[in-house]
């Protein structure tokens, strides 16, 4: 493998069906593959055992063990292991910026539910942090694409 090629992932901490994250990751695995580039997983490693970030970064751990040209970085909004983020709230959308200021050549947003217990608006919308992170790569000019995991019924 040459290069790296990174993968900017954006999700919402609650997934009910995490297999879409998975194949996702596949097919994203098969295509750095053919450009023969080195697979970088990209995420804010939200702790939540349901998440986009848990998941791949799962998923990420158990293809290189198994040999495959993949790599985790993880950006923890706290407990960073070399940046500040600051205080909640606003420790989420700090890191946001910085995962979208190291760059990436693509990325996949997991937009599921807003389920925030903090959140006052009335209707069903997508998870704020998700949709922050989201705004932020394409304002950066990181193409990306968008995984919608939830309908409004």
């Amino acid at each position: 493998m040459t290069e790296d090629w990174r993968l900017l992932i954006t999700g919402s901490r609650y997934i009910v069906d995490r297999t879409v994250v998975r194949q996702r990751l596949f097919v994203k695995l098969g295509d750095a593959i053919a450009r023969q580039r080195t697979l970088v997983l990209v995420h804010g490693d939200c702790p939540d055992q349901n998440g986009a970030d848990r998941t791949a970064h799962i998923w990420g751990q158990a293809q290189m063990r198994s040999g495959q040209p993949v790599r985790v970085e993880a950006h923890p909004a706290k407990g960073h292991p070399t940046e500040n983020f600051g205080e909640w709230p606003q420790a989420g959308p700090n890191r946001n910026t910085f995962m979208v200021g190291l760059g990436a050549d693509e990325g996949i947003a997991f937009l599921d539910r807003c389920t925030s217990l903090r959140c006052r608006r009335p209707d069903a919308h997508p998870s704020h942090g998700t949709s922050d992170c989201l705004r932020k790569a394409v304002a950066a000019g990181i193409p990306m694409e968008t995984v919608e995991l939830w309908r409004e019924f």
